[in-house]
């Protein structure tokens, strides 16, 4: 039999503060964390903003010498579990610490480090690059340092799928204690790739807003003036238990996960497949391996990109998978205020979506001024909404067409 699975404790850094309240109070206010980048001289690219973690200190989560040999993506994966095993109240000892696991997942890993190393090797020779380089830029190291900082040495991954790699790293850790594998995990996504060369990239690649006079306004998912999508940074991670651990140790319970599913595009190495073909069949899959069968899903936190084909297709494939009940269904994209954290993006989303279920708030789609012809949805637009939410879904789609939807559910003994 299938072991219940439930979110007992959550930790946020982002664009819009460190931890969960702050985050929380801005998001249902309607708050923007996209402002002109500050991490590197924007002089001369096509885009000139992002979504940039503010305040944070790294020593105020590790020590000071490990600050200092930890990059900035992994620093922001521990503080944020760092939060999340507080807020759970969870204690890691001898006595459980093979069954308790850590999933990340990651898009691009340490890529500011991988800069600086290469312009120091270049200039400076091989002999002034850092024996730290290697650990600073690979994607598993968020797993690896959370174990290390925890001692949890139940199962360990990452993941690296693009854009879901969170949402994926959430749904494996759900499997995980499912299926028996543990009983607890530390699981979420990070990212922070504010960096020369990533907003190069994708401006190449014309995928990001160049509304650099308007930062505030620039993310606008589902809006027929959207012109790209912000890059964002930063880390959500949460504690997820099997029911009977979590009510063992009398831990609180955010929402519990009910079902996970994914595919694969098989269409293109950016566009998602036509229609929304693929997001349709993830959708479907979360829905089929959680037992609704009859749609009932009471809030939608989508993957909402502000780009012209993910917004126009997500809605297609939920309307696909939804019919006539879409209509009634609230959408809501929080990359609105975030922006896009790539690998980061479906932890926060997730704990977002969990929040939305324990508060009976859901976020609202800012900057939502002008509705495309073709999304016409209920996205919440501009101010957040007071709902009761039962049941809940959240949708992450990556580059190379691969997809991720976590069903989330109110907690009920």
């Amino acid at each position: 039999m299938k072991r219940r699975v439930v979110i007992t404790g959550v930790g946020l850094i982002t664009p819009l503060g460190i931890g969960k309240d702050e985050t929380w109070d801005a998001l249902c206010a309607g708050k923007s964390g996209i402002a002109t980048i500050t991490r590197f001289d924007p002089t001369g690219y096509e885009t000139q903003i992002a979504a940039e973690v503010k305040g944070f200190r790294p020593e105020d989560f590790l020590s000071r010498k490990e600050a200092k040999r930890t990059s900035e993506f992994i620093a922001y994966a521990i503080a944020a579990s760092r939060m999340a095993v507080e807020d759970a109240g969870l204690i890691i000892n001898e006595s459980n610490a093979d069954r308790v696991g850590v999933i990340t997942g990651c898009g691009l890993g340490g890529l500011n480090m991988l800069e600086q190393t290469c312009k120091i090797l270049e200039d400076r020779g091989p002999k002034r690059v850092t024996p730290f380089f290697i650990p600073m830029i690979i994607g598993n190291m968020a797993a690896g340092m959370i174990s290390i900082s925890f001692g949890a040495k139940g199962p360990n991954s990452a993941l690296a799928t693009a854009c879901a790699a969170g949402s994926h790293a959430i749904g494996d850790a759900f499997k995980c204690i499912q299926q028996g594998l543990a009983d607890a995990m530390i699981t979420g996504g990070v990212e922070s790739v504010v960096t020369p060369s990533c907003v190069a990239g994708f401006n190449a690649m014309k995928a990001l807003s160049t509304r650099n006079d308007e930062p505030e306004k620039a993310s606008r998912p589902f809006d027929r003036d959207r012109d790209g999508f912000v890059i964002g940074e930063g880390s959500g991670m949460m504690i997820l238990e099997s029911l009977e651990n979590a009510v063992e140790r009398g831990a609180k319970i955010y929402a519990e996960i009910i079902g996970f599913g994914m595919s694969g595009d098989g269409h293109h190495m950016t566009h998602p497949s036509p229609q929304g073909e693929g997001a349709a069949r993830c959708m479907q899959a979360a829905l089929d391996d959680a037992g609704i069968m009859d749609g009932k899903v009471d809030y939608i936190n989508a993957h909402g990109t502000s780009t012209p084909l993910n917004d126009l297709y997500e809605t297609i494939a939920i309307k696909t998978v939804f019919k006539d009940k879409a209509y009634s269904i609230p959408v809501s994209s929080t990359k609105s205020m975030t922006g896009h954290l790539l690998g980061g993006a479906g932890g926060i989303e997730t704990v977002f979506t969990a929040l939305t279920i324990q508060t009976g708030i859901i976020p609202p789609t800012i900057n939502l001024d002008n509705p495309d012809e073709g999304c016409d949805l209920d996205y919440v637009p501009n101010v957040a909404r007071k709902q009761d939410v039962e049941t809940a879904m959240s949708n992450s789609f990556g580059f190379g067409g691969t997809n991720a939807t976590l069903i989330l559910k109110k907690y009920k003994e």
